[in-house]
């Protein structure tokens, strides 16, 4: 049976990156391609769905430490159970930090929607006045 292989522009078009973001997690020790003889990046299945965890713990907004230990690349011994429990410290983390901005942001819209009433009035006030006169 033969593996599928991938060029690094197979790769960044089919995930929509650059090839030099291939290259970056490659340089961070993320990604390890194999070489073709003429020196080529050659990519297998196997590193095309490391790269798609890549790029989803980048959307969440890990960073690239973080990544790593969750798909155990920072540590050659990190069994299945490990990584499951290093993903979800990180996911428990990452869903506080969200909890704490929403809760930001709902005070912000709040406050926004106060002073937006308070102009409206002004505003009301100063153009019944203006039509006074």
């Amino acid at each position: 049976m033969k593996k599928e292989r991938f060029s690094i522009s197979n790769l960044a078009a089919e995930l929509g990156i650059t090839s030099r973001s291939i290259r970056f997690y490659e340089e961070k020790g993320l990604l390890h391609p194999g070489r073709t003889q003429g020196n080529q990046r050659v990519y297998t299945s196997k590193d095309r769905a490391r790269l798609k965890l890549i790029l989803r713990g980048k959307r969440f907004g890990y960073t690239l430490d973080e990544i790593a230990k969750m798909i155990g690349l920072a540590d050659v011994d990190v069994n299945e159970i490990d990584q499951i429990r290093s993903a979800l410290s990180y996911g428990d983390k990452k869903l506080k930090e969200i909890a704490q901005r929403l809760k930001e942001l709902k005070t912000l819209e709040t406050d926004m929607r106060d002073v937006r009433e308070k102009l409206i009035r002004r505003l009301e006030t100063l153009e019944r006045k203006k039509s006074d006169v």
